[in-house]
């Protein structure tokens, strides 16, 4: 029996010890509700790119609709500006940067030392702890944290994928982009016909409805690809390899909003089957993405994008919904990350964290139910491209882009326009400080494979090194 088994066992053996030894009237009213977990990820969603967070051009009405039923964020953050660092984060509860696979920006293939990199399978997961704890785990989408099968959803916690293994794929083919098949049913390459986001969803909604035929809850992830290059909506044909190889090319708003729009479609299509299962009350829906978005998203009202770790590159849209336990129609300044859901949800689902791996995240499960004590979050982040970093303590938060050193107080500036580096200069040190030492405890960034970066083109910024 293994350690995960052992510990699995206990913990049951435990439970149903204490519940035996309660009066039967006693144990309805002491044990927990445990939900089932719906975890819903977008790729470089941007986060103004859903109606109920301002976007313009096109409309969302079923996460308008999931908003109106549950709690919209305007302070969530993801771990990095970035697909694979925020994967890594969110699937272990750290900071990334702890991590070697987390130090790729992102996974693309052999790193420096000419290593394949990945999520090593020997640390514990969101996904392996919840599966610990009694839940049936499934990963529908995108993988993204090591190539198969040396890194596998199924030897971190899940137990069954569909989805792709890579950063992105074409839509239509299902080609990863640098030419070969990229959709796997669990490590096996596999064919299906179909626009990909189509056949995430559908996947999803056929997990919903055989999910009544077990007695044990669920966390289901679904990772969309959607709206991550290559640039095609539904209908539109395969995007020749040389141009899906270079992201800058093609595309439009018009594309765009018919892939946020088929996304959304998808989840409606996944909230009806739990309706009609029976398990829309029972269901703890988060909704959430990546990164900040890029080309043909709406970041307004911040700076920056993916890759960027102004606030358009880092802030995202987060929706929560669980009926009856997350007050509904509630907007939230909560201050929450990527790496929170792993304490978060092990809250809710009556897991327990690895005391060998200690999560970087927090519990904050009492927020989502409605606590009115904002819970005080410190957050750093780091990256090689622009030899970037940034500490966000309160509404304080330092930033270096190359040279370039900033303070900026996001309680009255969320684009990040007016640098209050002299006006408070005992802040601006104490919080360089502060990440200096963060930074002593996380591993030494690789080396840089692009050229030094001095923060010369950041045009408008007071105290910007001039061009």
């Amino acid at each position: 029996m293994s350690r995960f088994q052992r510990r699995r066992f206990l913990a049951s053996l435990g439970t149903g010890m204490a519940a035996a030894a309660l009066p039967r009237g006693a144990r309805a009213a002491t044990a927990p509700r445990r939900p089932n977990i719906l975890f819903i990820l977008a790729d470089d969603l941007g986060y103004a790119d859903l109606s109920c967070y301002g976007r313009r051009d096109y409309q969302t009405p079923v996460l308008d609709e999931l908003a109106g039923e549950g709690l919209r964020f305007t302070q969530a953050y993801a771990n990095s500006p970035v697909c694979s660092p925020t994967r890594v984060a969110l699937a272990t509860g750290r900071y990334q940067y702890r991590l070697d696979a987390g130090l790729e920006e992102p996974i693309a293939g052999p790193n420096a030392a000419g290593v394949l990199p990945g999520l090593s399978p020997a640390l514990p997961t969101l996904p392996s702890l919840m599966r610990e704890a009694g839940y049936r785990t499934a990963l529908i989408g995108k993988w993204h944290l090591g190539a198969l099968p040396n890194y596998s959803p199924l030897k971190s916690g899940y137990d069954s994928f569909f989805g792709i293994s890579g950063g992105g794929a074409d839509y239509v083919s299902h080609a990863s982009v640098r030419g070969p098949p990229d959709l796997y049913d669990g490590e096996r390459l596999t064919q299906a016909n179909g626009y990909l986001t189509d056949l995430l969803s559908d996947k999803a909604v056929e997990y919903v409805r055989d999910a009544r035929r077990h007695a044990a809850p669920f966390m289901l992830s679904l990772h969309y690809t959607a709206p991550h290059w290559p640039w095609q909506a539904p209908g539109d044909a395969s995007v020749p390899q040389e141009r899906a190889r270079f992201h800058l090319e093609g595309g439009s708003l018009d594309v765009y909003a018919r892939m946020v729009r088929a996304m959304d479609a998808g989840i409606g299509r996944v909230l009806a089957a739990l309706r009609a299962a029976r398990l829309d009350r029972s269901t703890l829906i988060v909704f959430t993405s990546d990164n900040g978005g890029e080309r043909f998203s709406d970041n307004w009202p911040f700076a920056g994008q993916k890759m960027d770790l102004l606030e358009g590159g880092i802030r995202v849209p987060q929706i929560v919904r669980w009926k009856g336990e997350v007050p509904a129609g509630v907007v939230t300044d909560q201050v929450m990350i990527s790496m929170d859901w792993m304490p978060t949800l092990l809250a809710l689902g009556g897991g327990a964290g690895d005391t060998q791996h200690p999560a970087d995240g927090v519990d904050l499960s009492a927020q989502l139910r409605g606590a009115r004590q904002v819970a005080p979050r410190t957050l750093h982040w780091r990256m090689t491209h622009r030899n970037q970093a940034a500490i966000r303590a309160g509404d304080w938060k330092y930033l270096r882009i190359g040279s370039a050193e900033f303070l900026f107080d996001l309680a009255g500036d969320v684009r990040e326009r007016a640098n209050r580096r002299k006006d408070e200069p005992a802040r601006f040190a104490a919080l360089k400080s502060q990440w200096d030492s963060w930074n002593a405890h996380m591993l030494p960034l690789p080396q840089s494979k692009s050229p030094a970066y001095d923060g010369s083109d950041l045009a408008g910024y007071h105290d910007a090194p001039p061009k």
